[in-house]
């Protein structure tokens, strides 16, 4: 049985994980995002829930993501399909090859894998909704 729930992503927490990712530190972004900026403000803004659109803007041109990354990623889905994409045993045997691959790439592949199944679901409710 699978549990939905229609909760918001932490967008500051978003933030923290994609800056996280990159390997990019508060100070260091901070400095990218202007002269009114400091560590202590970018550790503020990612305690906060919800962001102003322009300052996600900003932030999201730093880090080279799509807006909607920080304001729709979730992490519990990302790991289900990366565990659905990469653990599974049907083939019959284990092997691991060694993947050189960029994790932000396929983080911004996972994103938009679950925008478009997303959209497939709002698309099937909304078909239900007009029977």
């Amino acid at each position: 049985m699978t549990k939905t729930t229609n909760r918001k992503a932490h967008e500051g927490r978003n933030i923290k994980r994609f800056r996280e990712m990159l390997g990019i530190k508060q100070d260091a972004l901070a400095a990218d995002l202007g002269h009114d900026w400091n560590q202590q403000r970018v550790s503020l803004l990612e305690q906060r829930e919800t962001i102003e659109l322009d300052v996600l803007q900003q932030i999201a041109a730093v880090l080279h993501l799509p807006v909607e990354a920080i304001q729709n990623f979730d992490e519990e889905q990302a790991v289900n399909i990366i565990s659905n994409t990469f653990n599974d045993q049907a083939n019959g045997y284990n092997y691991y090859p060694n993947f050189n691959f960029n994790p932000v790439d396929k983080m911004v592949e996972l994103y938009e894998r679950m925008l478009q199944q997303q959209k497939e679901m709002i698309d099937r409710l909304e078909a239900l909704m007009k029977k």
